[in-house]
């Protein structure tokens, strides 16, 4: 029997208007941890309306669920809000990730109207072919040292802890979302190289299978760059930088940073101080 939630609109605001593109993807929620930023990513959701959602792993932080369960109701709505937009016509396909790997078990298989495969293949509205995939089967460390992979897991859960905790003080003085780990990593000489060898490895693997691009997420690092023939398209992340790709009408590709749309709509609703 279908719970009658599912069967209501996909969106709590029906007034509110809705931002139209032919596909979107997502990755990195990380579901199940304090680090994800729950309410800005359930405001992206109810404002968008697509033809195909790819969900691009790492959606629930199994590794951090084992370790303790987490799972406010906000990720409830996060879980609704994807399966009503299964249910109402949008194509939803989850490519599980390194932390989700459980899901993996399940390839090929559909839940609540949600496909899960191990990749993808999309192709744009202009015919450009792109090969969708998580990423981890790119990270060295990932593949090769898994017990290092979870030692840094449980550093970047502290990070983040540290990133929730500056953010709600924060909001207690009206100031909106900003990313404390995603300036450091930025800063870290490290993590600039990993990153550039990553997406240079992603790029290769693209043009092997003959593919224009690449969509992928695993690195939290928003970015399209021309790497040789191969168009390199991340989309980020939902516990630093909050951002997802979309796809136009046209086939044209665009990275939408949520929370920066988000702190701008604040400024431009703030009152005008007047000068005394």
């Amino acid at each position: 029997m279908t719970p009658k939630w599912i069967e209501e609109p996909i969106h709590f605001e029906p007034h509110r208007p809705r931002l139209v593109f032919r596909t979107v993807w997502i990755s990195d929620t990380h579901l199940g941890t304090p680090g994800c930023n729950a309410e800005i990513l359930l405001d992206f959701l109810k404002a968008i309306e697509c033809e195909t959602l790819y969900l691009v792993g790492d959606i629930i932080d199994g590794w951090q669920l084992r370790k303790g369960w987490y799972w406010p109701p906000r990720h409830n709505d996060i879980v609704r809000c994807v399966l009503k937009m299964a249910k109402h016509g949008t194509r939803v396909i989850y490519v599980p990730g390194n932390h989700d790997e459980v899901f993996r078990d399940y390839i090929g298989l559909h839940f609540g109207g949600v496909e899960i495969l191990p990749e993808a293949v999309h192709v744009t509205a202009d015919g450009r072919t792109l090969l969708i995939v998580h990423g981890d089967e790119f990270d060295g460390v990932v593949l090769y040292a898994r017990w290092l992979a979870f030692l840094g897991d449980s550093a970047y859960s502290m990070l983040l802890k540290l990133n929730a905790a500056l953010n709600r003080c924060r909001r207690m003085i009206g100031k909106p979302y900003w990313s404390l780990s995603g300036l450091l990593k930025k800063k870290v000489k490290n993590a600039v190289q990993f990153i550039s060898s990553f997406e240079e490895a992603v790029a290769r693997a693209a043009f092997e299978r003959g593919a224009n691009g690449v969509v992928c997420g695993h690195i939290h690092t928003a970015e399209v760059r021309q790497i040789g023939d191969v168009t390199y398209y991340n989309d980020g992340d939902w516990v630093e930088s909050c951002t997802a790709l979309v796809e136009h009408a046209d086939g044209q590709m665009e990275i939408l940073n949520w929370a920066e749309r988000k702190r701008n709509e604040a400024s431009a609703a703030a009152p005008i101080p007047r000068i005394s």
